[in-house]
Formats: structure tokens, sequence, C-alpha cells
């Protein structure tokens, strides 16, 4: 009678789901950057690409967005958005810091001014260190490509001293490197002249209340340029076969081409 109470026992427990104390929680993946990362606002039609990142994650929530219009390293620093991601820091979460474009190069704004060969390399660097030390995990991202094509059709590569910069510092201190720039200048090129367009925000005047002039702009992102280069981001993080990779979700193919495009 004994041995059968402890087989109807031992078979009760194996039926009994194992959860652990210790099973492992996702890291939080934390965005620092400007406009082309940063969450819109309606009624503008901009996107930056940080909000199409955390669809590519296997768990909800996992992607704070803290990158904000206008800011460049110096002065998302110097307003307190950097401390404010560094007090919510903990082990294991990551950092993609993606500075470098427009705002850094404003020399006629103080606040916002870096200059590539110094101050905006010890930005980067700050960030890397403090995040460093707080158990994190660093990532520095190139700027997109600007949307640009001569006369003859073919795509005009613009290289800036601050994505250079970018690359040095990641090399400097073996920070993974997502190379957006080179990424992207892969994608508007394939897309052609025309197909390219959909990538950007073109809008006639008097078509949307939020453009009532209209817009022609190809630095910032439409929702589909947002999406793609959301997913160039995701297939940086597998190319660098980075821990964070294991987060994603299945693979989604990137080769889809707007209406339009060139083969």
């Amino acid at each position: 009678m004994r041995s059968r109470r402890l087989l109807i026992l031992a078979a009760l427990v194996a039926s009994v789901p194992f959860t652990s104390d210790a099973a492992e929680t996702p890291p939080r993946v934390f965005l620092l950057g400007g406009s082309t990362l940063a969450e819109s606002r309606p009624p503008s039609l901009i996107r930056g690409w940080g909000q199409a990142f955390g669809a590519h994650f296997t768990a909800p929530g996992l992607v704070r967005n803290h990158a904000a219009g206008g800011r460049s390293s110096k002065s998302f620093i110097d307003q307190g958005r950097w401390a404010a991601v560094v007090a919510e820091l903990r082990a294991g979460d990551w950092v993609i810091a993606q500075f470098g474009g427009g705002n850094d190069a404003k020399r006629e704004d103080p606040a916002r001014y870096t200059d590539p060969a110094t101050t905006y390399r010890d930005n980067l660097r700050r960030i890397v260190a403090e995040t460093r030390a707080r158990g994190a995990h660093p990532i520095l991202a190139t700027m997109g490509a600007i949307r640009a094509w001569d006369a003859q059709g073919r795509f005009v590569s613009l290289p800036t001293p601050w994505v250079e910069a970018t690359r040095a510092v990641a090399g400097e201190l073996a920070v993974p490197l997502l190379d957006l720039r080179a990424r992207t200048e892969e994608l508007e090129a394939s897309l052609g002249p025309a197909g390219s367009v959909a990538l950007h925000l073109h809008l006639p005047p008097g078509k949307h209340p939020g453009h009532p002039q209209g817009a022609q702009d190809d630095t910032h992102y439409s929702e589909l340029g947002a999406a793609r280069v959301a997913t160039l981001a995701a297939d940086e993080i597998r190319r660098l076969h980075l821990p964070l990779a294991r987060w994603l979700a299945p693979h989604a193919s990137s080769s889809a081409r707007p209406p339009g495009s060139q083969r």
C-alpha cells in the first residue's frame, strides 16, 4: 500500500509544470537619438525607425525609445535625457545610440553642435562607459543615408565626419556597430530614384493637415521607411551574432520593394 501511494505521489509531481524562480528576465533595449529614431506625434506623418523596432522582438515592451526630435549627442546629455536612461538601466540591458546627424552638425547652434574629432567622440565614449558601468551593453549606430540622386540617376553617397567618427569610436572601444549608413545607402540605391521616394516624406501642399505646406523631406522617414530601417537594424543585430538576437522574432524579409522601384 505504501509503495502504491508513493507511485501516485510521483505521478502527481511529474504532472505539475516545472517553473523556475531563476527564469531569465528579458533585457530592455534603450534607444538614444534624434527624430529619425524617435516616436512621432500626430498629426505629423514623420516616423522614426524606433517606432517599428519593438515589433521585431518576441516579448512586448522590451524597447524603450528615449530618442527625441532635434537632439544631438550634446543636447541629449545636457538636457538630462541620458541621465534618466542611466538611472533606469540594469545589468543585462542594451543601449543603442544613434547620433551624428544634422543636429550634431548645427555649427550655428552651440547648444547642439559637436566637433566630430573631439566633443562628439567624447559624448559617445561617455555613453559607452556609463552604460558598461551599469552592467549593460552599448551599441553604436551610424545615421541613415540621405536620399540623393544625380542627374544621371545615380545614387549619391553623402558621407559626413560624424558617421566616420561613430565608426572610429566603435572600433576604439570594441563596441558593436549597426552600420545603418551603409545598409540604408544600399537600400536607397536598390530602389532607384522613384522607388526611394516612398521611404521618405514627400507630400504635395494641402494633402495632409499635419503638413499643410507639403513636404520634400529626404532625411526623415515615412511609415514604410521607418519599418524598412527597423528591419535593417534587426538584421545588423543578427549579422553581428549579438546575444540580443535571441530575443528577436523570427526573421522577416527586408526584400519587399515599394511600387515603382527599380530592380
